[in-house]
């Protein structure tokens, strides 16, 4: 695991600690909330989380890296800065798809349609840019 790696950053303690506790938890329900709601990130979030929670709570840190929901993505990102194909595939679909019915249904204003059309351009371009971990990049689970 990222907690048992000699490159940990050192572990904050008292206020500060604490504020990167409440910080780390505050970024881990965005990142819920991203995985419910299209037109939010997922693994930013939970990057920041992570970063958060390494430097406060190792012990966080690794029941976030363990989750079955959110540990895959991290982990990837850890080991490979990267994601897996499927992965971006997925982001990419729902980001269209989403778009696609907002565009459709959503009755927006001119200026709305500019904004969700440029934020929808700048995620997929992110996501696109990210690098793709080949095959035989992984790491056995």
């Amino acid at each position: 695991m990222i907690s048992k790696s000699p490159h940990r950053p050192p572990t904050v303690q008292g206020a500060r600690g604490a504020a990167y506790i409440a910080l780390g938890c505050i970024f881990v329900g965005l990142g819920a909330l991203g995985a419910a709601l299209p037109v939010m990130p997922t693994t930013p979030f939970l990057l920041v989380a992570s970063y958060f929670f390494i430097r406060s709570s190792p012990r966080l840190n690794d029941w976030l890296l363990r989750s079955p929901l959110f540990g895959p993505f991290l982990r990837d990102w850890h080991e490979h800065r990267g994601v897996r194909p499927r992965v971006k595939v997925t982001a990419v679909t729902v980001v269209v798809a989403a778009v696609a019915a907002s565009v459709v249904w959503g009755g927006l204003s001119w200026l709305g349609l500019t904004i969700l059309l440029t934020l929808a351009g700048i995620g997929l371009a992110v996501v696109v840019r990210l690098p793709v971990i080949r095959d035989d990049q992984r790491s056995p689970r």
